[in-house]
C-alpha cells in the first residue's frame, strides 16, 4: 500500500481526469491552471508521486504509471513519515523475532547488520529510530554481557 497526503492525492486525481485527454501526459500548466497550486509546489508533489511509482513525470508531462498500486491518503507529510515507519517497525519487530536465540537474545551487531543490509535495507537513521521505540514501547531491551553487546527480546 502507498502512503499519499490529501494534496498528493488531489494532483493525482486531476492526472486520472485529464489521462485520457492528454495521451503524451498532463502539461504542468494545464494542472496548475486547474488546480491553483504553486509551480513549484505542483512539482514536488508530481516528483513524489513518480517516487511513489503512481505516475511517470517527464518533460513537464505527466501520466499515469501502468502499475495499479492501493492508495492509502493521510493529512500531511508527517502522518505519511508516521505511518511508514510504523509499517517499517512492525517488518523491524518480525525480523528481531525470527532472529533471535532461545534465550530471546540477538548481538547488536548482528541485529544492526540485519537493518542496514537485510530486506529491509534501512538507512542508519531510521534503523536506530526503530531500535530506540521498540525500546521505549518496552519491546526491547539494551543489554551488557561479558562478550558484547545484545539486545533482549521483551515478549
Amino acid at each position: 500500500m502507498i502512503n499519499i497526503t490529501k494534496n498528493e492525492e488531489v494532483v493525482l486525481d486531476q492526472i486520472k481526469i485529464f489521462d485520457t485527454e492528454y495521451a503524451e501526459g498532463v502539461p504542468v500548466n494545464v494542472l496548475r491552471n486547474e488546480l491553483g497550486f504553486h509551480e513549484y509546489d505542483l512539482v514536488q508533489i508530481l516528483e513524489e508521486l513518480q517516487d511513489k511509482d503512481l505516475i511517470v513525470f517527464k518533460d513537464n508531462k505527466a501520466s499515469l504509471s501502468e502499475s495499479e498500486k492501493e492508495v492509502n491518503t493521510v493529512n500531511s507529510r508527517k502522518d505519511v513519515e508516521e505511518l511508514e515507519l510504523n509499517m517499517k517497525e512492525k517488518e523491524s519487530y518480525k525480523l528481531i523475532q525470527d532472529l533471535v536465540d532461545d534465550k530471546n537474545l540477538i548481538s547488536k551487531y548482528t541485529l544492526e547488520g540485519h537493518l542496514l543490509y537485510g530486506d529491509l535495507k534501512l538507512t542508519n537513521f531510521r534503523m536506530y529510530h526503530i531500535i530506540l521505540s521498540l525500546q521505549n514501547k518496552g519491546l526491547l531491551k539494551s543489554i551488557e554481557k561479558d562478550d558484547g553487546e545484545y539486545y533482549l527480546l521483551v515478549e
